[in-house]
């Protein structure tokens, strides 16, 4: 059996071991990333030397990433509440809207980073086949998640 075929089932099956994490939320991250591994994996067919190169790269990037939208982007949120937002001075605004400037820059700069590290290991064309592949998977997850709302 090749390695694209064992690969992604063994990442997967290593995954349960993250279920231990506390909460539903981190409980369902790792399922979703254990199942985009095995996706990407399989899509982009990347060779042993690749893949031992590329996972570390794109897992910091993911993690680091995840950190920023959602620790971060959910306090603006929480901040943008209509009642909260209603009640904001524009001093305030002011400081919330540079905040969020402030993070689409870390976040402009972390994805600059991660380019420049992925073009080190991976050629032109397998990075556009991960960003293809990236979309193809929201798109699968979105419609999953559809699929299942429909049915409750």
């Amino acid at each position: 059996m090749k390695i694209k075929n064992i690969l992604p089932l063994i990442l997967f099956l290593l995954s349960f071991s993250f279920y231990a994490q506390n909460g539903k939320v981190d409980e369902k991250r790792e399922k979703i990333k254990a199942f985009k591994v095995s996706f990407l994996t399989t899509e982009l067919e990347l060779t042993s030397t690749e893949a031992e190169k590329f996972w570390p790269i794109y897992n910091a990037y993911d993690d680091k990433q995840f950190e920023l939208r959602h620790s971060k982007m959910k306090v603006y949120m929480r901040k943008l509440d209509d009642d909260n937002l209603n009640s904001l001075s524009e001093k305030d605004a002011v400081t919330l809207l540079s905040q969020m400037e402030c993070t689409d820059k870390q976040l402009y700069v972390l994805r600059e980073k991660y380019m420049t590290d992925l073009k080190k290991i991976l050629s032109a064309k397998k990075i556009l086949k991960l960003k293809k592949s990236e979309d193809d998977f929201s798109r699968k997850l979105l419609q999953q998640y559809r699929d299942k709302a429909g049915k409750d």
